[in-house]
């Protein structure tokens, strides 16, 4: 399998089986002058340190890079794009909370490159499909209040019988503050009076998470 080139690697063993250069070496399709395609793409990735920073780059950093430029940024920024909306329209077919791992892959691609700190709120039906999803406050729980009676106000104008909180830490440490906790209980109390469940709080860090269901706070 090792001697395969990636695109026949690909076509025999399905994209699973290649490694992260390999992948890369299909996307970017040839080499330049003197440094074949998987040369170019083992590069890459060491200049960046991962495939996961590669994709974040902005696109002053993406072009500086040999071998790469401004129609390779234009095309994985699409790729990811089309990553977010088809993880979304996952959401938004199935029964969400059935599929918590597809909730917190979507909230991750969304959540985690994001240089503020931001609070979603994912509003669910009463089979646990997705009605919407709404940012509902910027900032840092510390200094931009976030209101339990505005999250609980909304569930209840789209007839929401469960909500899912997020929100990010631009640090990259998804370790939960007291802050982070005190408000999920605030939230938690708030939804209850009203009837509705707060089935997790995912606190989305770079490349990690921590999730208030699975910590058994919830």
């Amino acid at each position: 399998m090792s001697e395969l080139m990636p695109r026949e690697k690909l076509l025999q063993w399905g994209a699973e089986a290649l490694d992260d250069s390999e992948l890369l070496a299909i996307f970017l399709r040839t080499g330049i002058k003197n440094c074949s395609v998987m040369e170019l793409s083992r590069k890459v990735i060491a200049h960046f340190g991962s495939l996961r920073q590669l994709i974040c780059a902005d696109q002053q950093h993406f072009c500086a890079v040999k071998g790469l430029g401004i129609t390779q940024f234009i095309q994985l920024q699409a790729c990811t794009e089309m990553t977010k909306r088809y993880l979304l329209q996952e959401l938004e077919m199935a029964q969400a909370f059935t599929s918590p791992e597809i909730v917190r892959m979507y909230l991750q691609t969304e959540l985690e490159n994001k240089e503020r700190e931001v609070f979603w709120v994912l509003f669910l039906d009463n089979q646990h499909r997705l009605i919407k999803k709404e940012e509902m406050f910027l900032g840092t729980i510390n200094s931009a209040a976030v209101y339990p009676r505005e999250i609980v106000k909304t569930a209840l104008f789209c007839n929401a019988a469960a909500i899912i909180l997020a929100h990010n830490h631009p640090s990259g440490i998804a370790e939960p503050s007291q802050a982070d906790r005190n408000i999920t209980e605030k939230i938690q109390q708030a939804a209850e009076l009203m009837e509705v469940r707060v089935l997790d709080h995912f606190v989305i860090g770079k490349g990690c998470y921590v999730s208030f269901s699975e910590k058994g706070w919830l």
